[in-house]
């Protein structure tokens, strides 16, 4: 049996590692750590990026989402005495590569399933490319992917087509035998605008209800990709 599709694109956060689990405590650190003691400030700074220090995590309206680096940078750079856009940027980069980073599903077994399949895949996130580098080294998938892209590789950053057909001219494959994987709207726009299928999970901060309209089918995790691909006929068969 033909499968759904020749390659998979993963967004990371939320999607390859739990949105909240990882992010929620990483930014609570970062942001005490910039306020230095200032309540006013760690107030301000929180208010910006949409953080709710009394649930400690983020609003599911924050920009920082579904930002780059330098987004985030901007947003908080005006409450923030001393820093420079691209300092603080290069600050928010470096301390992600240190996030706690929670896997949505056991990642190994799943994509050495899907490379085995034939598949070609790739990442691509509006964080950094140093950043999505460091965190798939860290989770031992470092060599699983043909492709790497961050915000700042030079492809533009999501809900832009552009960084997802980049994957697609890299990996020789046509847009519609291409899967666009991600947890938030802006992953599925760039899906739909790029001409690629379109898979949303629910392990980020949108909800069912926000993907479905956007999403040719919407899954719990990554770990429901073999069976929705057809991979496990195609194994019967």
């Amino acid at each position: 049996m033909t499968l759904r599709a020749d390659a998979i694109l993963f967004d990371k956060d939320g999607t390859l590692f739990d949105f909240r689990a990882t992010w929620d405590v990483w930014a609570g650190g970062v942001l005490e750590r910039l306020a230095k003691g200032d309540a006013e400030r760690l107030e301000w700074l929180t208010a910006a990026i949409g953080y709710d220090p009394v649930i400690g995590g983020f609003l599911p309206e924050s920009p920082v989402i579904a930002g780059t680096n330098r987004q985030v940078a901007a947003l908080m750079l005006p409450g923030l005495d001393g820093w420079t856009l691209g300092g603080l940027e290069r600050f928010l980069s470096e301390a992600a590569e240190t996030a706690p980073l929670v896997e949505t599903v056991p990642l190994p077994p799943l994509l050495a399933r899907l490379r085995q399949a034939g598949l070609s895949l790739g990442v691509m996130t509006n964080d950094s490319q140093r950043t999505a580098h460091a965190h798939l080294v860290a989770a031992n998938i470092g060599d699983a992917f043909d492709f790497v892209a961050g915000a700042d590789s030079g492809f533009g950053a999501k809900p832009s087509p552009d960084p997802l057909l980049s994957f697609a001219y890299a990996v020789e494959k046509a847009p519609e035998r291409v899967v666009m994987v991600g947890d938030s709207a802006h992953d599925l726009m760039a899906g739909r605008a790029a001409g690629m299928q379109t898979v949303a999970v629910l392990t980020g901060p949108a909800t069912r209800a926000e993907l479905s309209p956007l999403a040719d089918v919407v899954l719990p995790n990554v770990g429901a990709l073999p069976d929705w691909l057809g991979l496990a006929h195609a194994n019967a068969s």
